[in-house]
């Protein structure tokens, strides 16, 4: 695949270059108002997989940006002849599960001055070997030496997240239970965070604080208990589904006769699980949060809960190891 050339500065804020061939893919993924300076069919995979293709560029150029700062790469531009050109291959340094490897594309697209060939050797999602290729990439050695880290930040990045999370769900495999994140990601990165959890097979909780309702234990002491928490949010926001943080069986009950559609079981012990289990007959949707590793993973997804919540899967997974060799032309 060779992707259109990103030419000339972006506009103010991100957006078009100046060949920029957006046009009729602005209209497959809804940004019509929105400049886009990305390939329209890179743009259209980034969609296809959740991903805004604007706030890609976006973050894309502020990668780039803070790496360069205001100046030029002066290592590269004082070592390598300006009309060389290379092939880099992104590649695998251990067993792992590959996400991000449209956005690392998106990245380079804005880096380069000139038209670049891909070649794709994996899917955001599989799992890949120690020395597997994952994309290739032929351009002017200039503009991929200078985008070389700020693609693999985020292609590392993500494809930790999603290792972390298979091997969640690996476990949880043919339990019912599915692992679930938290809103414990990297602040600008959480569209990109909860994209790599769903490429390592698990699920997204909410986005953002405006799409549900959770109310916690802070909300509970400020609204005067649980019942009345979960009144007022119904009262101020009746559309929205509400969940609510219980610490105790007793709150559960209260979370239960309240109505609410989801609880979360916070630090509950296997056997206080099965019990609140036992309690709701199926009414609500359960999510067990606190006191989860892989070890007890099975244990918890066995008493019958829906969801295990894993903050560590964005905030503490350490990142798969991935290295971008360069084979001149």
């Amino acid at each position: 695949m060779t992707l259109l050339p990103i030419g000339g500065a972006p506009a103010e804020g991100g957006g078009c270059g100046d060949n920029c061939g957006c046009g009729d893919a602005g209209q497959a993924y809804e940004h019509d108002e929105l400049a886009c300076g990305l390939d329209p069919d890179l743009a259209q995979l980034l969609a296809d997989a959740g991903l805004d293709p604007v706030q890609v560029e976006d973050i894309a150029h502020l990668a780039i940006e803070e790496d360069l700062d205001n100046g030029v790469d002066v290592t590269t531009v004082a070592t390598v002849a300006e009309d060389a050109t290379a092939t880099g291959d992104f590649t695998a340094r251990e067993d792992g599960v590959v996400a991000g490897l449209h956005i690392a594309e998106a990245i380079l697209s804005v880096v380069c001055t000139d038209e670049f060939e891909v070649e794709r050797h994996a899917e955001d999602g599989d799992r890949v070997k120690a020395g597997q290729k994952l994309l290739s990439v032929k351009t002017r050695t200039r503009d991929l030496l200078t985008a070389e880290r700020s693609a693999l930040n985020v292609l590392c990045r993500l494809s930790g997240i999603a290792t972390a999370t298979r091997a969640w769900a690996d476990t949880l495999e043919g339990t019912g239970a599915q692992v679930r994140d938290t809103r414990k990601t990297t602040p600008g990165l959480r569209a990109l965070e909860k994209f790599a959890v769903r490429a390592g097979g698990g699920v997204n909780h909410r986005m953002s604080l405006s799409d549900a309702a959770l109310v916690k234990d802070n909300h509970v002491v400020a609204a005067g208990g649980v019942a009345e928490a979960f009144k007022l949010v119904r009262e101020e926001f009746p559309d929205l589904d509400i969940e609510i943080e219980v610490d105790t069986l007793h709150q559960f009950r209260e979370a239960l006769d309240a109505g609410a559609d989801l609880i979360l079981l916070d630090n509950f012990t296997p056997e206080e699980t099965i019990e609140a289990v036992a309690l709701n007959k199926g009414r609500a949707t359960l999510e067990s949060s606190g006191r989860l590793t892989l070890e007890n993973a099975a244990a918890y997804a066995a008493t019958g809960v829906d969801y295990l919540a894993v903050g560590a899967l964005t905030h503490s997974s350490r990142i798969l190891d991935i290295g971008l060799d360069l084979r001149e032309d």
